[in-house]
């Protein structure tokens, strides 16, 4: 197992505009009981290494191929078992922990939903994904995401201590002006849970990320899943903590594992005066 931490060691939690993030990386399989029982491992495990932010990649529960498979297994939320696993968690652990997305039952199809929890255990925020990955690629994958997921319409910002968080889902990374938007709304942080393909992770990841966090002036969280899952699909990989101004704090390799930065928040505020490019959007 993996651990990367990036930055001084520093008390958990927040020390004024100071906080510890961190992504896990992890190989989702089919079942739900034992992706929770792992990922739970690593939650415990970034806690004890003092994070204060947690977050988890897109399909933490599950990762079926094809996706249809989901349908017969996604529980709605009300009886989703990450869902107390997640609050019981943060309030344990005092902890603000993101679930990078669930698949949850919503009449005939699912949401791809990524949940926000509080240290005091409740839902601060929760955001269904809104740009569905539909696509032919060159290789002969193909991926339907429209056909079992029903998209969202909203944009969700947390408000916490250290700011505004605003929650995005993979292929959501592909479009600015979600992100633009965020920032606009008082967004700090950006998270982007991931399952990104090999291909496609391995031309663009680093690149997409670094652009939100350049155009925004935000901390991008962007944790993802990594090798291969059920009936052979590949995941990426490569979870990755970056700077406002487009550094790289922290960046995970194909293991499955931890990586954590200690950021400040101070900086977000200081990448957007010297580049105000969020007061200077145009209706064009």
């Amino acid at each position: 197992m993996l651990i990367i931490v990036s930055g001084e060691a520093r008390e958990k939690g927040i020390m004024t505009d100071k906080l510890r993030a961190a992504c896990i990386q992890m190989t989702s399989g089919p079942d739900i009981g034992e992706n929770l029982k792992t990922v739970e491992m690593y939650i415990r495990q970034a806690a004890q290494q003092g994070a204060g932010f947690i977050a988890t990649p897109e399909n933490t529960d599950q990762i079926r191929h094809p996706a249809a498979e989901k349908l017969k297994t996604a529980p709605p939320q009300e009886s989703h078992p990450g869902i107390p696993l997640f609050s019981g968690l943060a309030k344990e652990l005092n902890v603000w922990l993101l679930a990078g997305s669930f698949a949850i039952k919503t009449g005939s199809k699912l949401s791809n939903r990524s949940i926000l929890f509080s240290p005091d255990g409740k839902i601060a925020a929760q955001y269904d994904k809104i740009h569905l990955f539909d696509i032919d690629l060159p290789g002969g994958e193909k991926y339907r995401e429209s056909d079992v997921i029903q998209s969202g319409d909203k944009t969700a910002i947390a408000k916490t201590p250290f700011g505004g968080v605003g929650l995005t889902v993979c292929y959501d990374v592909r479009f600015a002006y979600l992100f633009r938007k965020l920032a606009q709304q008082g967004a700090n942080i950006i998270t982007v849970p991931s399952a990104f393909t090999v291909p496609t992770g391995r031309a663009h990841w680093e690149i997409l990320l670094r652009a939100r966090a350049i155009e925004t002036g935000s901390f991008i969280i962007a944790p993802g899943q990594t090798g291969e899952h059920e009936n052979g699909r590949k995941t990426w990989g490569h979870s990755m903590i970056v700077g406002p101004w487009g550094e790289i704090l922290a960046e995970a390799g194909k293991d499955p594992g931890i990586i954590m930065a200690d950021i400040n928040l101070k900086d977000v505020q200081k990448v957007r005066g010297l580049i105000p490019a969020l007061k200077h959007d145009r209706n064009i």
